[in-house]
């Protein structure tokens, strides 16, 4: 940290480029620039810099950051020496070189999230990468109490996405007003009831706002936690207007945005909540708007569009690596969740399906019990599923889902405790014998999760389906161990006696001499059968 700050200053002593540095992969290079700027630099400052290891090479956008400081970022993928140069329309910042060393990441950077075998998810060094998320809409736009409180929640919650907003939130239950705006005020009127009126001056920026934002990107990233940056949203009403903006401004704040934190490792894109509630975009608008961040994203962010319930956009559009949807209806059942991963061939994440909480409304009102079983019923599906929670018992309270704060609920234990299941497997999870059989999910050869849901049982007879997905076909002799979950009790518990699979019978294989597993009568029970090699 000395090192970098060493090194910041130095540069800004000689109002250059930072030489000599040393950045590890996935990490973040930052070129900072001194230099006299005109009126508004911010949209008369081109700036942009190229970045060179070897055959690979990547274009990257400056931007302007207030107090005529300039800055490229650059998140380097691959080790060893990395040069650079940039081109601008200003004499004094064009033609800058330098050179930086790119070193092995270290103990905990696991780099960017991208799209592995079609449907999941994984690291770029390899390592697999699930889902397992809640939502904060607004919570960046509270006091910094409520934030620093948000932040030591979700420490402990297990979660590594989180659901945000870049702009602040006007909503029934979410009505502060925040300390930042993204822009300047160009002036104050008075409207028709005599109340000051902000016009926004949208050629130009506030720094300090982007500074706050990717300050609590950088926090979560510290977490482990993913930042899943929604960009527009329609919950602003005609409070501050930035729902109805221009596609010119739009494109300038996409532009700045990405050129800001596209550096930012932990970063995805999320272009829209409920997008076909923002009544001044069409969907060429939003086409537009995707295609604006993915030609301008240099690492290709994860990246989506989210819709009102069961309004689906068309995922096909490349410009979108996972699907994100709005939709209780995939996770009644495994199968239903598998079902659009046939549709979409991308990953699948449920990132609305209802909330856990006690408000009025239907979909801030599920039972803990209920939001568990809806995660577990996306994942064995082979998909993933977005927590969120509302609980409201005073005018007063901080409903998590809006404003961050402390959870009041207890499906978050048990969502934890999914994950840690899932991450003990060797592969991601996907059902065995996809609509011939919803409870059974396979995580390779010789590895199954059964759940059995709301279903109370006293036995189960051992079985498992033929079919074991893309994985060989399971056979006679086989013998498995068993571990009885407990998903809300958050128990596993081995069953005493092995089993062995006799020869396939009507396309299912159960235990030779036809033993049972002995379940305690309760819903939400689970089992783990494992192969003894």
């Amino acid at each position: 940290m000395y090192y970098r700050l060493f090194l910041i200053l130095f540069s800004l002593f000689l109002g250059g480029p930072l030489y000599a540095q040393e950045v590890e992969q996935w990490g973040r290079f930052e070129l900072i620039l001194r230099e006299k700027s005109p009126k508004n630099a911010f949209t008369r400052v081109t700036l942009t810099a190229e970045f060179s290891t070897g055959d690979t090479t990547y274009a990257v956008s400056g931007f302007y950051d207030g107090n005529d400081t300039f800055k490229i970022r650059f998140m380097p993928q691959k080790t060893g020496k990395w040069t650079y140069r940039t081109t601008s329309s200003i004499a004094g910042l064009n033609n800058r070189k330098g050179t930086f060393t790119c070193v092995k990441a270290t103990k905990g950077n696991f780099g960017i999230v991208r799209v592995s075998d079609t449907y999941n998810f994984s690291y770029a060094n390899g390592k697999a990468y699930y889902p397992f998320g809640t939502t904060a809409y607004a919570w960046t736009h509270m006091g910094k109490g409520t934030q620093e409180i948000t932040l030591s929640t979700l420490k402990k919650s297990g979660f590594n996405k989180l659901r945000m907003c870049v702009f602040p939130k006007n909503y029934e239950l979410v009505k502060e007003e925040p300390e930042l705006f993204p822009f300047t005020v160009r002036e104050l009127k008075k409207d028709a009831a005599g109340k000051d009126q902000v016009v926004w001056d949208f050629d130009t920026f506030n720094p300090a706002f982007f500074q706050h934002l990717e300050k609590r990107v950088d926090d979560l990233d510290k977490l482990g936690i993913e930042a899943d940056l929604i960009l527009f949203h329609p919950y602003d009403k005609g409070r501050w207007g930035f729902d109805a903006m221009p596609n010119e401004v739009n494109i300038r704040y996409l532009n700045y945005l990405i050129a800001r934190l596209a550096s930012y490792k932990n970063v995805w894109w999320s272009v829209a909540n409920e997008w076909d509630y923002v009544k001044s975009k069409t969907v060429e608008d939003w086409d537009l708007l995707a295609k604006t961040i993915a030609r301008n994203d240099p690492y290709g962010h994860l990246c989506s569009i989210h819709g009102a319930t069961a309004t689906y956009y068309d995922y096909r559009n490349p410009a979108f690596t996972h699907v994100s949807i709005q939709d209780e209806t995939p996770v009644q059942s495994p199968n239903a969740a598998a079902m659009l991963r046939h549709i979409y061939h991308k990953p699948i994440i449920s990132d609305e399906v209802g909330y856990e909480g006690n408000l009025k409304s239907r979909w801030g009102r599920y039972s803990p019990e209920e939001m568990t079983y809806l995660v577990w019923n996306g994942v064995l599906g082979g998909t993933y599923v977005t927590h969120g929670e509302c609980y409201m018992v005073n005018p007063s309270d901080t409903i998590f889902w809006a404003k961050g704060g402390e959870f009041k609920g207890t499906s978050w234990k048990r969502i934890a405790f999914l994950r840690t299941i899932l991450e003990a497997f060797p592969t991601p999870l996907r059902l065995s014998d996809v609509s011939r059989d919803n409870v059974t999910a396979t995580a390779g050869d010789g590895y199954y999760l059964v759940y059995f849901g709301k279903h109370m049982m006293e036995n189960w007879l051992f079985n498992l389906p033929a079919k074991n997905d893309v994985y060989k076909k399971l056979t006679a002799g086989v013998r498995f161990k068993v571990e009885l979950i407990d998903t809300w009790d958050m128990t596993i518990q081995t069953h005493p006696q092995l089993f062995e699979t006799a020869s396939e019978n009507d396309y299912r294989l159960f235990d030779k001499e036809l033993k049972k597993v002995k379940l305690p009568l309760k819903p939400y029970m689970a089992l783990r059968i494992t192969e003894i090699k």
